[in-house]
């Protein structure tokens, strides 16, 4: 079922960011309409706002991962994390499809200036967390760094098992997360995309097939639904899983490797179309907790704009899929 007249009015009457999206997933709009939209998100709105606050140094709140002064303030006893620093914001603007000539020069300065909280290493050859890795690597691509030795990190990192997890460097886990292992794969199709790259493909096909194999919402070893967050979709969702963040990644596979659809995401598919409401949105659940530079999206319990965009364009392409298999 396709959004509404009066849901997609909605969502065209939104932040630059959300709207060319809705003109290119939903309403199928040439492209010189949503690209000319497009252009605008790194001058209005959000794209505008967040980038009003990067330093002089490269960096966003004077931190690569976490805002300096962290660690020495009252704040890391908080609950959750402040998602104002620099990997935050430069994978907000990418995700919201800012032009990197927007931030030109930031590419060498963050190489200069920037330096991981963790061992002091520096920024763009990534840490040890999958998760900001994958961040770093999809970010780097899109301006430029050398990411030549995250390039080689993730295959050497995959577990056995066919994923990541961020608690496996240090030596606490043996098995993937779904979490870490779809931020992984997110971040190596991104790489791809922009550079056409595709020696990470195979690592990147074994840990999709990971997901695969449990359906995207269950375990292997019980068969159990993997936790309460599959099911609750929240926008920014950062580095969180859920059914819907991983049916929106296979969307983006599709584009780049056209196949049939696969069956075992039909669970998941079933999930995110339970949650869409009579009026064809998505509600948002509790955001994720931790300071920010401004919202970007509703309230918990209110209909989110992304969340809607997301769901219906993840629909609209799963049933397609459906009317494309059907016999003539």
């Amino acid at each position: 079922m396709p959004a509404p007249a009066s849901t997609l009015e909605w969502l065209l009457d939104s932040d630059p960011a959300i709207r060319w999206q809705v003109e290119r997933d939903l309403v199928g709009a040439p492209a010189d309409v949503w690209q000319a939209t497009r252009a605008r998100v790194a001058t209005e709105g959000f794209g505008a706002a967040l980038l009003a606050n990067q330093d002089d140094d490269g960096q966003w709140a004077g931190g690569a991962y976490f805002p300096a002064g962290f660690f020495d303030s009252t704040e890391r006893e908080a609950p959750g994390q402040p998602w104002i620093a620099t990997t935050w914001s430069l994978k907000d603007l990418r995700d919201w499809g800012v032009d990197a000539a927007a931030l030109t020069g930031t590419a060498e300065k963050l190489a200069a200036n920037s330096r991981w909280e963790y061992e002091d290493m520096p920024y763009w050859g990534g840490e040890v967390d999958v998760c900001i890795n994958s961040f770093t690597l999809a970010t780097g691509a899109w301006l430029g760094a050398d990411v030549s030795r995250l390039v080689e990190w993730f295959p050497a990192h995959r577990l056995t098992d066919g994923g990541w997890n961020c608690e496996a460097e240090e030596g606490d886990s043996i098995r993937s997360s779904f979490h870490s292992t779809l931020n992984a794969v997110r971040g190596i199709l991104a790489y791809e995309r922009i550079t056409g790259d595709l020696s990470m493909r195979g690592a990147r096909h074994r840990g999709e097939e990971y997901l695969l194999e449990r359906r995207l919402v269950r375990r292997a070893s019980t068969g159990e639904v993997v936790g309460d967050f599959v099911s609750e979709f929240v926008h920014p969702s950062r580095h969180r899983y859920s059914a819907l963040a991983a049916l929106d990644h296979f969307r983006d596979v599709s584009l780049a490797e056209p196949a049939p659809r696969d069956e075992r995401m039909a669970e998941a598919v079933d999930l995110v179309r339970s949650k869409r409401q009579p009026d064809g949105t998505w509600l948002q659940t509790a955001p994720l907790r931790g300071r920010t530079w401004f919202d970007i999206d509703a309230p918990e319990g209110q209909p989110s704009r992304w969340l809607t965009l997301i769901g219906t364009r993840v629909l609209d392409w799963w049933d397609a899929g459906s009317r494309d298999s059907t016999p003539a």
